[in-house]
């Protein structure tokens, strides 16, 4: 079938020009597959976490054992992803191409809400080149988070697909960008019925 550029293009939404190993905040949500919850569910406005979502939250927290320059902000596990800010605080040691094919969420401008930015394909992937430690650029990092949970599931006995391939992220430019997406992830578990991930 000949190359069709409208129908074929495959649409990376990386912030052009933008070093993703550079010390800065992120605000990364990661969505399970198909949307299935798989980390427990919401009860009473709050988040009650199963086995594999215990799993999911403590992964998450031994990032930053694992790489010395981040420190972790807000996050939470939802049913069917996850929400978290993670900072890191002196340029990671970059090991992958530069031209690394994240799939990433276009900035807003100042007056565009940080929460209706275009999302990638669901079907698209985060990257095309193998992680290589200890690369410490984001999309570095959540490969290995991803990872990390998979292998801990699967010695539970789980062999489905357990992540969508991409992931989300913006940059968190300034204190009232940071307090925004914070509130939003506290506030996230009560709000889950109006959740655009949200799913019986």
């Amino acid at each position: 079938m000949k190359y069709n550029p409208q129908k074929h293009h495959r649409r990376s939404i990386r912030l052009k020009g933008y070093d993703y190993s550079q010390a800065g905040m992120y605000f990364i949500t990661i969505c399970c597959q198909n949307r299935i919850c798989r980390f427990g569910e919401i009860i009473n406005n709050e988040m009650v976490l199963n086995d594999f979502g215990k799993i999911a939250h403590d992964e998450w927290i031994k990032t930053t054992e694992l790489r010395p320059n981040v420190e972790l902000g807000k996050f939470v596990i939802m049913p069917n992803h996850i929400h978290g800010i993670i900072r890191l605080s002196r340029r990671g040691e970059l090991h992958s191409p530069e031209n690394e094919d994240v799939f990433d969420t276009p900035q807003p401008t100042e007056n565009e809400d940080v929460f209706d930015t275009p999302q990638p394909p669901e079907n698209e992937g985060v990257c095309k080149t193998p992680p290589r430690s200890p690369s410490q650029t984001v999309g570095a990092i959540v490969r290995g988070y991803k990872s990390s949970v998979t292998k801990q599931l699967h010695f539970l006995g789980f062999d489905e697909q357990l992540w969508q391939r991409n992931y989300y992220e913006h940059i968190i430019r300034n204190e009232q960008s940071y307090q925004t997406i914070s509130n939003y992830i506290i506030n996230n578990p009560a709000k889950w019925n109006n959740d655009k991930f949200y799913k019986d």
